[in-house]
């Protein structure tokens, strides 16, 4: 008997963890161009696909250097933040890559003005290539705490 109530417990905890993921989709966002979502919610967390400088309105990379790619990307991020209830203050991680590491200081300085107060942990790496030939992208875990 007690095997039996331990298979039903551990079902029903799968079912819910299942019944917890959820889909996030922004149109004020990139739409995905790959077999990928805009970001995930699984419970508290929300883990975002990485950005990259994309336009939503016109589909296409934007002009600019590092700084208004950075710009860019960040505000990609928020908008998927925001259609999912999370706040960039809500961000605990963050992975940039970069077609450049020269690249790091001025992307550092965009990326300041959006994490001025409590700043995720982060990883910064260069990448070989990115999609779109973009400078920089940008991935994200946020967690609600309350």
């Amino acid at each position: 008997m007690r095997i039996f109530l331990l298979a039903v417990l551990l079902i029903g905890c799968n079912a819910q963890q299942q019944a917890d993921k959820e889909v996030i989709s922004s149109d004020n966002a990139p739409a995905v161009i790959g077999p990928y979502s805009q970001a995930i919610r699984a419970g508290n967390a929300l883990y975002l696909a990485g950005q990259i400088a994309i336009d939503p309105a016109t589909g296409k990379m934007i002009d600019g250097g590092v700084e208004e790619q950075t710009h860019r990307v960040l505000q990609n991020i928020q908008a998927v933040l925001q259609e999912a209830g999370f706040q960039i203050s809500d961000v605990v991680q963050s992975q940039v890559f970069l077609s450049d590491l020269n690249h790091y200081a001025a992307m550092n300085g965009v990326y300041a003005t959006y994490f001025k107060e409590e700043p995720p942990a982060r990883a910064a790496v260069q990448a070989a290539r990115l999609p779109l030939d973009a400078l920089v992208e940008i991935m994200v875990t946020a967690v609600k705490t309350n």
